[in-house]
């Protein structure tokens, strides 16, 4: 005679845990904080097409880490919650409080009753009239919700990247002070050896909630735009060689002496995904 298979509520809920963690881990770090002029999106990934930071509402941004199509469902189903709150009573009736509660509630829901967890990370993100009053809700994969102080760090080495944007975060950076600050943050993490990496743009999505937007809030930073702000594009070039000083002055055999030519490092050539058939960003 075969014993029924049990285990306790405790094992069954720390096992879930443990699986969601481990698919969070696998996903590529996002940083969301607020600046002087909005709240701004950075997530590290390569694909142009497998989003990881959207458009909730009019001042209501998204970002996430983790298996790509659950947290993707989720965006859409936030959206059509948005659309229809807005649409029945008046667009200032949707906040970023009530739809970070409604995912929390989902997410709680799907780690009790289902036999498997999301493997998502969330972060919902409302732009105020001034940074003091944005607000940022992180949500993990048990329906857990935290007002943020002014930044998020989600993805597998969250801790590493939060200290790193603690000690320089302030509500008013400018934007390329703001953007930099989270792709230095980014790439503290994930180096050979514990190097820090310098990411490229095409590495990075970027996004803001631009509060002097009159209407529609959300926009992408993406090409030339993008590249302009990144901490490579305002380092200094070598200078080039006097021609008139040195023992070589005037010397035939001199070289010409320009500086080489100044490249960003290439873009990561890995897709999204973790290895298996369901990609997680």
């Amino acid at each position: 005679m075969t014993m029924p298979y049990y285990a306790s509520a405790e094992q069954i809920m720390r096992d879930r845990s443990e699986y969601a963690r481990k698919g969070i881990a696998r996903g590529r770090g996002v940083v969301v904080l607020s600046y002087a002029g909005g709240i701004l999106f950075v997530a590290e990934n390569p694909s142009k097409s497998l989003h990881k930071v959207g458009e909730l509402y009019d001042r209501i941004g998204f970002a996430a880490v983790g298996r790509y199509s659950e947290y993707e469902n989720l965006r859409v189903a936030g959206v059509r919650i948005a659309d229809t709150r807005g649409y029945l009573y008046d667009r200032q009736d949707v906040t970023g409080r009530a739809l970070a509660n409604a995912y929390a509630q989902a997410l709680n829901a799907i780690f009790t009753e289902s036999q498997k967890p999301f493997e998502v990370e969330l972060c919902v993100a409302e732009v105020a009239e001034t940074a003091e009053e944005d607000q940022l809700y992180r949500l993990t994969f048990d329906g857990s919700v935290y007002d943020e102080p002014g930044y998020v760090a989600m993805g597998g080495q969250a801790d590493t990247i939060t200290t790193q944007v603690t000690g320089a975060h302030r509500r008013d950076l400018p934007l390329p002070e703001a953007l930099r600050l989270a792709v230095r943050a980014l790439g503290s993490v994930g180096g050979e050896n514990g190097r820090p990496r310098e990411l490229a743009a095409a590495q990075l999505e970027v996004a803001v909630l631009d509060r002097t937007r009159p209407t529609r809030k959300f926009r992408r930073i993406v090409g030339a735009a993008l590249a302009g702000l990144l901490p490579s594009a305002g380092a200094p070039k070598p200078a080039e060689p006097d021609a008139g000083t040195g023992p070589e002055a005037g010397s035939d055999s001199a070289p010409a002496g320009s500086p080489g030519a100044g490249g960003e490092g290439s873009a990561d050539a890995g897709t999204v995904g973790d290895g298996s058939a369901e990609p997680t960003a």
